[in-house]
């Protein structure tokens, strides 16, 4: 029954301060969070567009520059393929004499000082440079090993031999052409052309441009800064590392790693990143934040990177911020000085009213009360009757489930009875056509041995049935059995189930006299030992121990399994009515309460214990007969 407020006396005057004493604690800490979020959002809108405004001039910038490299890297493309064209370069690859060593040297000398590119020179199939235009220089190529240089060994196999790397001579980088020579389809050798790229890195610093390129390892060969140069961008793995080790590649080169604070991805090929502070991106003492834009060179497996600083922007978006939340506090401040000045004349005027509707709903609710107490009572007294019929109810459904429980026992044992009945009628069916045939045939012998293993077979299904008869008669509370008979005609009964799981059975038990029926004993361990079938019927080994001992007067049987176990909230309701883990069509919850109920009606016990190694134990205890101890068996 709610209460209505109404129905008492108007607050004191204390009691109505405070809510006002609350909002005031409360409305400048909400009004300062207000602030804060509002300017944050400013912040974020501000830096997000100023961002995308960014990205769109940056890239403009990255595809006119991008193309200058590309530019600057094709227009020495042609080179090496020009030397075929020169016969004495031809000859020299033949027949290497002095003489034509000396007329390519010059050649090639004139043709570098004309391309104004860094080096020419020529080798043969095996590495070995025959001629070079820096024969003059005491760090000439001449005479060389450059066989594991890749761009050789791409251009020998008839490739394009693209590459950048620190000279093994004279530790100078540069960018090498290779291209294999041919002579009636058969290269005889290999033409290089070395280049300098630096003059690009002049013109980026002269545009206080931030950019760089790097190739296919991850590696920034050309950088506008050049502390950046020969740093890698994508982590090196040890193979890499090892890899470019043994070529030489960067020469001794650390090759460390330029690893950002925090990398955020804003669209395909653009990254925001911040880089530490005295790093090699951020060389002042704070951290710094760049837009990073990407873009692949044509004709080559390098990246073109710009780099635009993001400090004038983020201070920018701080100042926006900063306006948005001035703008808002000024804003709430004005709507907090109306609202109040609204609830002062609002009060005044619900005061009046508040006395005058609370003396015409007093006796309202009052009838309105008794009639709700009235409807209550009659509730409460019909749930009373529903509940007294709904437990009628459930004592007769309960009645009921016992009873199917009995016929769907009876049911299984009898699956089990029929399908050990069947084997040996199929072999009888068998057996006595055959016998017919061997009769008119004559052969006696033969005939004679079919009728004696019908004459088995018969008595293996008398032996069936009786174990069946002797399961389905009525027990006795008082009474003794023998352990061993029981458990064989349980194993009989339950026989078919462990042949098609191929169970391992450990038996350990004696066979000794106890105090109870001989047929409850054999009910209790059916049960048992199916329900260890069932826990391990996922099992790939199921493997069944039963163990016996003697302890203080009684005869312990535990019946253990190698099953899936028994969760910790199933343990609590393990022994109660109607409680099961199976499927409704195969157990209603009665074999155990009735196992445990038969055993103490003897004067035993039968308990539960979960070992650490898996699997579950049922222990049942019984009251011996006689202390003599049997044979095991």
């Amino acid at each position: 029954m709610k209460c209505d407020p109404t129905l008492y006396r108007a607050a004191p005057p204390s009691l109505a301060v405070k809510p006002r004493l609350i909002r005031h604690l409360f409305l400048p800490p909400l009004v300062i969070a207000l602030m804060i979020g509002l300017g944050y959002i400013g912040f974020w809108v501000s830096e997000h567009y100023g961002i995308r405004s960014l990205s769109e001039n940056g890239q403009r910038q990255l595809e006119l520059h991008a193309r200058a490299v590309e530019s600057e890297i094709s227009k020495y493309t042609y080179l090496p393929s020009l030397l075929e064209l020169e016969s004495s370069v031809s000859k020299l690859l033949d027949d290497p004499t002095p003489e034509t060593r000396q007329t390519v040297n010059d050649y090639l000398e004139g043709l570098n000082r004309r391309s104004r590119s860094r080096a020419i020179y020529v080798m043969d199939t095996t590495g070995r440079v025959l001629a070079t235009s820096n024969w003059r220089d005491v760090d000439s190529y001449l005479g060389e090993d450059l066989s594991f240089r890749a761009y050789f060994q791409n251009a020998v196999r008839g490739q394009p031999g693209r590459f950048y790397g620190i000279g093994s001579t004279n530790g100078e980088p540069g960018y090498y052409l290779a291209h294999g020579l041919e002579e009636h389809g058969k290269i005889i050798g290999v033409a290089v052309v070395k280049v300098r790229l630096e003059a690009m890195e002049e013109r980026w610093q002269r545009a206080r441009l931030e950019a760089f390129v790097s190739d296919e390892n991850g590696i920034i060969i050309l950088s506008s800064d050049p502390a950046r140069r020969l740093k890698s961008v994508v982590p090196l793995s040890d193979e890499t590392k090892e890899k470019l080790a043994r070529s030489l590649q960067y020469y001794w080169f650390p090759l460390n790693e330029l690893q950002p604070l925090a990398r955020e991805t804003l669209a395909e090929g653009v990254e925001k990143l911040t880089f530490p502070a005295n790093s090699e991106l951020a060389s002042d003492e704070r951290d710094i934040t760049y837009l990073a834009q990407t873009r692949p060179l044509s004709d080559t497996p390098w990246n073109f990177t710009l780099l635009t600083p993001l400090a004038d922007l983020r201070r920018e978006a701080i100042n926006q911020g900063i306006l948005v939340a001035v703008a808002f506090a000024l804003v709430a401040f004005l709507l907090i000085a109306w609202n109040e000045r609204r609830k002062v004349i609002a009060t005044r005027l619900a005061a009046r009213e508040a006395l005058q509707e609370a003396n015409n709903q007093l006796e309202r609710r009052i009838t309105e009360r008794t009639t709700d107490l009235r409807a209550s009572n009659e509730r409460l007294k019909g749930q009373i009757r529903e509940r007294r019929q709904a437990e009628e109810t459930l004592r007769r459904a309960q009645d009921e489930l016992v009873q199917a429980g009995k016929l769907a026992a009876i049911g299984q044992m009898s699956t089990s009875i029929a399908h050990e009945l069947n084997q040996p009628l199929a072999a009888l069916r068998t057996l006595s056509g055959n016998t017919v045939r061997f009769l008119e045939r004559g052969q006696l012998d033969v005939a004679s041995t079919n009728l004696k293993t019908i004459n088995e077979l018969i008595d293996r299904m008398g032996r069936i049935t009786a174990s069946l008869r002797s399961f389905a008669r009525r027990g006795d509370d008082k009474g003794q059995a023998s352990l061993g008979k029981a458990v064989d005609a349980a194993l009989q009964l339950l026989g078919s189930r462990m042949e098609s799981v191929h169970l391992d059975l450990h038996r350990d038990l004696k066979d000794v006299q106890v105090q109870i029926d001989q047929t409850r004993l054999e009910q209790i361990l059916v049960n048992l030992i199916g329900n260890a079938l069932d826990a391990m019927q996922s099992q790939p080994l199921p493997e069944l121990w039963l163990e016996g001992e003697e302890f203080d007067g009684k005869y312990r049987l535990r019946v253990r399994d190698n099953g899936h176990g028994i969760d910790a909230e199933a343990r609590k309701h393990l022994f109660e009515p109607f409680f099961t883990t199976k499927p409704g069509e195969q157990g209603l919850g009665l074999g155990l309460t009735l196992s445990a109920s038969l055993a103490a009606a003897t004067g035993g016990h039968l308990g539960v214990e979960h070992p650490a190694s898996g699997g579950t134990t049922f222990v049942l205890s019984l009251p011996l007969v006689s202390p003599t101890p049997a044979e095991p068996i």
